[in-house]
């Protein structure tokens, strides 16, 4: 394109866009890992600790979960060829909403191809132009989007403020046909749990239906590793619980559990399930085995929660935001503090990414915590951070 035509396109605006997003330290860019996934990767082109993955149980580069996806790919081919009611239906994608429903210990589950598309497809099904969202302010972008997508009135409470969002069920419920809360119940920014038998017993008093977001629990909270849930003994409770098969659960997809009445209406009304190609064969596998494993080794979990446990002990001089969970984050006074000490940590061979806004309100340092991290790759992250204080300025 000439220099004539550029000052005239309709798309010029890009340009200054990504300048004031480079201007701001906010500006992204992807960083190829090589390999498999695990405690330690290969970041561009040398071993890095990774403190930077979902992967909490250690399972994404578990020799089981790989030998089940290559199973099941040489059985049913790499592909399910189309949505679940037309020709993407495999027995396989039934046997593992019966394991995520048992785990869980719900009636019925149903996979999505992401957990992503659940949050959508799920609040956009249960909703309309004649009801209520109250959304926790901090919740993640699917719900968000789920909610805008639903078209209901949506209004924000304040972070885990159960008297904020009781005063906003006394100002708006009476309004609106039906009313859903939505929340994360592991906060992925920042670690902390959402008040969720609180959120129970006003659902209750109000008559509201409640989705929470497990993406961050499954597998890693509760006696048996069902999630938020189980850890706050709310198994059983009517509610809805979403989740994704990419974290501790080492494969992709997403899920939706509960009821046998809820999951017979999402397949008929949930459109991102309904129009959409079903889970590979080899990552509906995967994550079967990934369940199977969770249930079998529970020393895995065990492992995690003492990785996490040292950590935030010889962290805890430092300005770490709250965490009931294997998130930990270093909170920094500006993007600018954050992307210097994740590079200071990146030369002391650890992976450590900073997280900015618009992302979060705060900058920090993210720090995941996984079962298979060993006592020195934790030492390494503590010196590399304690020698580093000077660059925190802590806000």
């Amino acid at each position: 394109m000439n220099e004539a035509a550029k000052q005239h396109s309709a798309y010029k605006w890009l340009e200054k866009s990504l300048e004031t997003i480079h201007r701001a330290n906010w500006y992204r860019s992807v960083k190829a890992i090589a390999g498999r996934p695990g405690a330690v990767v290969e970041l561009e082109g040398r071993k890095v600790i990774n403190f930077a993955s979902n992967d909490y149980l250690g399972l994404a580069g578990d020799e089981r979960l790989i030998q089940a996806a290559v199973a099941a790919t040489q059985t049913y081919g790499t592909g399910s060829t189309g949505s679940r009611l037309l020709s993407g239906h495999r027995e396989l994608h039934k046997e593992l909403e019966k394991a995520i429903a048992s785990l869980k210990q719900t009636e019925d589950a149903l996979i999505f191809s992401s957990g992503y598309l659940a949050n959508l497809g799920v609040i956009a099904a249960l909703v309309g132009t004649k009801d209520l969202i109250l959304s926790d302010k901090y919740n993640h972008s699917s719900l968000k989007n789920g909610a805008k997508l639903s078209e209901a009135k949506v209004i924000g409470y304040d972070r885990r403020d159960i008297t904020d969002l009781t005063a906003k069920l006394h100002q708006y419920r009476s309004q609106y046909r039906r009313c859903l809360i939505i929340t994360d119940s592991v906060f992925s920014m920042d670690g902390d749990l959402c008040p969720l038998p609180e959120l129970l017993s006003l659902a209750e008093a109000f008559d509201c239906m409640v989705l929470v977001d497990e993406a961050h629990a499954t597998g890693v909270l509760g006696n048996t590793g069902a999630g938020c849930v189980e850890h706050f003994g709310c198994t059983g409770k009517e509610l809805i619980q979403i989740g994704t098969l990419s974290k501790a659960l080492g494969s992709l997809g997403g899920y939706v559990a509960g009821s046998n009445t809820l999951i017979d209406f999402l397949r008929n009304r949930a459109p991102s399930w309904i129009y959409t190609t079903g889970l590979s064969p080899a990552d509906t596998a995967a994550a079967l085995a990934a369940i199977r494993i969770i249930r079998a080794e529970p020393q895995r979990r065990k492992r995690l929660w003492q990785n996490v446990n040292i950590l935030k002990q010889q962290l805890a001089k430092l300005n770490l935001l709250p965490s009931q969970s294997p998130i930990i984050c270093i909170s920094l006074s500006t993007p600018a503090e954050a992307l210097n000490l994740a590079e200071i940590l990146k030369q002391a061979n650890i992976f450590a990414p900073a997280i900015r806004p618009p992302t979060v309100p705060t900058s920090r340092i993210r720090i995941s915590v996984m079962a298979t991290h060993q006592p020195e790759h934790i030492q390494q992250l503590v010196k590399a951070l304690k020698l580093n204080q000077k660059f925190m300025a802590y806000p």
